[in-house]
């Protein structure tokens, strides 16, 4: 199990360097991989809450990990820095939500070795996430963050661009934090519901 997790924060180390080098394709891997893991953590620390925020707190720790990646240092271990995001904004969702929470590094360690499946409500979380900005933005976010896109390709087929696609997808990640941030709980878009 040891060599199994010494594996995995390898491989999402370099996927993070990638990512931040400006690789979609390494971005979406990394997402797709640590998704499920960070779910298991935000369940296991907050199941006094309701399960649907469960998923708010996913989605403000995925946008904080987008936000913040510039912080992580590349000679450092990634998993501590992505175990911390997560840890803030668990104890931020308490905060906000009234409750109190004891959250001790320990009690990740279960959620950490574990090898993460396919993660079932992957595809409904970005939908909605994305939902909440104009078509045009949702389209290259889709095309270089989520399917890994060239953004030349993307470009190309939105008559934009590369540098353009770049500082689009760049906005629309801006207003997706802000989005989340501001929403007070609420996954921006059409309302809970759907």
């Amino acid at each position: 199990m040891q060599d199994s997790m010494r594996d995995s924060e390898s491989e999402w180390s370099v996927l993070m360097r990638a990512a931040i080098g400006g690789d979609g394709r390494a971005y979406a891997r990394l997402l797709t991989e640590i998704t499920p893991v960070l779910r298991g953590i935000v369940r296991s620390r907050g199941r006094t809450l309701p399960p649907d925020r469960h998923e708010d707190i996913v989605q403000d720790v995925l946008l904080a990990i987008h936000e913040k990646r510039h912080t992580w240092r590349p000679d450092s271990p990634l998993k501590p820095w992505l175990y911390a995001v997560t840890r803030h904004k668990v104890v931020d969702a308490f905060r906000r939500w009234g409750a109190s929470v004891h959250l001790p590094i320990e009690d990740f360690t279960e959620f950490l070795e574990s090898e993460p499946g396919p993660d079932p409500l992957a595809r409904r979380d970005t939908d909605r996430l994305l939902a909440g900005i104009d078509d045009r933005s949702a389209a290259i976010v889709r095309a270089v963050a989520i399917e890994g896109e060239e953004t030349g390709a993307v470009g190309a087929r939105l008559s934009m661009t590369e540098g353009a696609v770049r500082v689009a997808l760049h906005r629309a990640m801006k207003k997706l934090a802000r989005l989340g941030a501001g929403s007070g709980g609420d996954r921006p878009g059409r309302g809970r519901d759907e």
